[in-house]
């Protein structure tokens, strides 16, 4: 899959979200499960619903024991999305594994699931600047229009470096290496917190 192609996946999926706009709505997933494109519609789900549990935990105004229940509940969706990162990095580990490296490979400062993480973040927020560059006085569109069109820019340079990633890396030219996040703020026999309870 090329990175326009990932993209457009998210993007059909925010879509798809904002249907409903809500963070407890049932994901309707329309791939087979267990294939890569599920995979990166659940990646986006999550990252879609999270989105739109920060901004609910926001205001000044919110009440603070709703505010504890979205905090925990975005600890989770956190640690999910870094697990569905780590399988899509799966996904390509096992594309690459067996390509031997070129004398002179070199290694990336991101795995290639790091980046299509970006990728899929940068879909929410070019959907929301999108609906601002329609909202409010002319200051307000003209401002936005501006960071849009940085974000437009930034997915085209994005997705031309996913690509180029994926070559690389098919031709020997980077070595895929993979490193696991080990969170320790959700795990209970790492965190000093939650273990000296």
């Amino acid at each position: 899959m090329k990175a326009n192609e990932i993209y457009d996946l998210f993007n059909i999926q925010v879509i798809e979200y904002h249907k409903t706009d809500s963070i407890d709505s049932e994901q309707r997933l329309p791939y087979s499960a267990g294939t890569f494109e599920a995979l990166l519609w659940e990646k986006s789900w999550v990252d879609t619903v999270q989105w739109h549990l920060e901004d609910l935990v926001r205001p000044d105004d919110v009440e603070p024991a709703y505010a504890l229940t979205l905090k925990r509940r975005i600890d989770r969706s956190n640690q999910h999305r870094t697990d569905l990162v780590e399988r899509i990095d799966d996904h390509f580990y096992r594309q690459f594994r067996e390509v031997p490296p070129q004398s002179d490979a070199r290694l990336n400062t991101e795995t290639p699931a790091w980046a299509i993480d970006r990728l899929s973040i940068l879909a929410l927020k070019i959907y929301h600047f999108d609906i601002e560059t329609h909202r409010g006085d002319n200051a307000h569109r003209a401002k936005c229009q501006a960071k849009l069109d940085t974000l437009l820019t930034q997915r085209a340079d994005l997705t031309t470096a996913i690509d180029q990633l994926l070559e690389d890396l098919a031709a020997g030219r980077r070595v895929m290496k993979l490193y696991r996040q080990m969170k320790m703020y959700n795990d209970p026999s790492l965190n000093p917190s939650l273990y000296k309870q």
